[in-house]
C-alpha cells in the first residue's frame, strides 16, 4: 500500500496516511477537520532486499588475474641441458 501526503487547505498540517491505491482521497484533516490536498510526491528509493545485488554475483568467469603491483616475480630456476 502506498503512503500518500496530504497538507490542509484550511490550517496548513502536513501528514501522511497509508492508503490503497483503490481508496478515495481524505476528505477531513485531523486537526482541524479542514478539507487536504493530496500532494505529489517524490516517490521512494530503491530498496533491495533479499541475498544478491553485489559486485561478484554478475562477474565474468573468465577473467584473467593481474599480478600484484609492488611484489616482485619469482622466477623459476633454469635448467641447463647436458649434450
Amino acid at each position: 500500500m502506498p503512503t500518500y501526503e496530504y497538507k490542509c487547505t484550511k490550517c496548513g498540517k502536513r501528514f501522511e496516511q497509508l492508503q490503497r491505491i483503490t481508496e478515495a482521497p481524505l476528505k477531513k484533516c485531523p486537526k482541524c477537520g479542514g478539507k487536504p490536498e493530496r500532494q505529489m510526491s517524490g516517490g521512494v528509493g530503491v530498496i533491495f532486499k533479499g541475498s544478491g545485488f553485489y559486485e561478484t554475483d554478475y562477474k565474468r568467469k573468465n577473467v584473467k588475474s593481474e599480478p600484484a603491483v609492488g611484489k616482485p616475480s619469482v622466477d623459476k630456476p633454469k635448467t641447463t641441458s647436458k649434450e
